[in-house]
């Protein structure tokens, strides 16, 4: 018999927890590309690390090119371009604290 007490923190949250940190804007491509590179874990923690990835990754090519089309065009197509990069850049965060709150829920995040 086991007589220890139950772990408010058991595996699962754990787990949980860990595809939070993956689909954390800017922060999370790290970790997830470390868990695509070492090519361990279970499927679930693979496909939000695709989908952090894939989504990091646009966001920061789509930024840089904003970014540096608005160097070399006029003023007023210079300040709609660094708009529309703000834009961009507030729908990834809302994106990906969507997706946070599917894990929560603990659904599948999906494109």
């Amino acid at each position: 018999m086991n007589n220890t007490p139950s772990d408010p923190f058991k595996e699962e949250k754990l787990k949980q927890l860990q595809l939070w940190f993956y689909l954390m804007p800017f922060v999370g491509i790290f970790p997830s590309l470390w868990t695509l590179y070492r090519d361990q874990g279970t499927k679930s923690e693979k496909s939000v690390s695709r989908l952090s990835v894939n989504l990091g990754l646009s966001w920061l090519v789509i930024y840089i090119l904003l970014w540096l089309g608005s160097f070399s065009a006029e003023e007023i197509l210079s300040f709609r371009l660094l708009f529309l990069n703000t834009l961009l850049t507030s729908g990834y965060f809302l994106i990906s604290f969507f997706f946070i709150l599917q894990v929560w829920r603990g659904k599948k995040p999906r494109l």
